[in-house]
């Protein structure tokens, strides 16, 4: 399987002279490249007794709506303390992960409740992975490789032990980085919405159709709803080039450009029976028009979809119900529940072990 647009390249600061890190964004197609910098021996231990490594930091915010640049982010010198307590762990960094989530921890309320925002003048941090240099944790020893979803952007770090995990490189024939995509959270999103809210049956001759579907998410859910039994798989993406991709490198039978075609129109000749199962990464407009073309028997697995503050309750139950064919969520639906976020807000979304999907 394709790592799709996942390769190691920072595309959000210029590269920090840092020691053998790599940045992986998934949002970028570069190929893979190390980040020059310092040698692994580089970071000195003073007479005092502490580390001096380098970290990334949070410099300023760009606005809400603002464009993040090279300004928002700097390079700094700290120290590290040379002693640890028991259940610690002392870990050189190996890969970070840049993921567009990041863009909302950089304001200054992130508009989650699972996701805190980057406080300025301290670390960032997302996930990553390393190699443990020293550890008083039973759980750990020197040379494991480890990950973690809250990884600092340092060269080196002592993370709690409980906040780790051993990972093994022979699953994934030693390209650690994998593990923060497609043997990560964006590949177990891909294949558990594909296997347990897309309801694909092999020999169903079922159509899906994927939105965002040159991302690191969308890309893997084309190929596994081939794998899983899809007959026709059909991608939407922004440029030619993506859709090229799609096709030649993918498996995909066709894409759509949704910048420069018609895409009800596309969807039409490429899915003349219609759409069996939709896997959505983008909401809006695209997805208006693909739940036109669904068939008489649907699944839809939406991911990161928001219904706008102006909406009332009722209008989102109307939402829900013109997405669900039938009244069973109109039925069903707990506007305190899981289903709306604090603020009121429809959220539907699907992370590694959740999801929610209409049929």
């Amino acid at each position: 399987m394709k790592q799709g647009r996942e390769w190691l390249r920072l595309c959000v600061f210029p590269p920090p002279a840092v020691p053998e890190i790599h940045f992986l964004c998934i949002f970028c197609s570069e190929k893979p490249g190390q980040r020059p910098g310092l040698e692994p021996d580089s970071c000195s231990i003073p007479a005092g007794g502490v580390m001096i490594i380098q970290r990334v930091v949070l410099n300023s915010r760009p606005g809400i709506n603002g464009v993040p640049s090279a300004e928002n982010f700097r390079t700094e010198e700290a120290t590290l303390p040379d002693k640890m307590s028991e259940g610690q762990v002392k870990v050189r960094t190996l890969y970070l992960s840049v993921d567009p989530y990041m863009r909302c921890r950089m304001n200054e309320d992130s508009g989650s409740d699972y996701i805190l925002p980057w406080k300025l003048s301290e670390v960032a941090s997302g996930g990553g992975i390393g190699i443990v240099e020293e550890s008083k944790e039973a759980c750990f020893s020197i040379g494991d490789f480890v990950t973690s979803f809250n990884w600092p952007w340092q060269t080196k770090a002592i993370l709690d032990g409980k906040q780790i995990e051993k990972i093994n490189p022979q699953l994934v024939d030693g390209h650690l980085s994998y593990f923060l995509g497609a043997a990560g959270l964006t590949g177990l999103t891909a294949l558990l919405g594909i296997r347990e809210k897309g309801h694909v049956t092999h020999g169903a001759n079922q159509t899906m159709v994927v939105s965002g579907a040159a991302g690191a998410c969308g890309s893997l859910a084309g190929q596994i709803g081939l794998l899983e039994g899809c007959s026709r798989v059909v991608g939407i993406c922004g440029t030619n080039e993506k859709c090229s991709v799609l096709v030649s490198e993918m498996g995909f039978d066709a894409a759509i450009n949704y910048k420069e075609e018609d895409v009800v129109q596309r969807l039409h000749v490429l899915c003349p029976d219609g759409v069996d199962v939709y896997f959505d990464n983008v909401g809006g407009d695209i997805s208006d028009k693909v739940i036109c073309q669904v068939s008489f028997c649907y699944y839809f697995c939406l991911f990161h979809v928001v219904i706008p503050d102006s909406l009332d309750s009722g209008e989102i139950l109307q939402y829900i119900w013109l997405l669900e064919g039938s009244d069973y969520v109109r039925q069903n639906a707990d506007l305190n529940g899981p289903l709306v976020s604090s603020s009121g807000v429809l959220c539907l979304y699907l992370c590694s072990y959740h999801g929610v999907s209409f049929q």
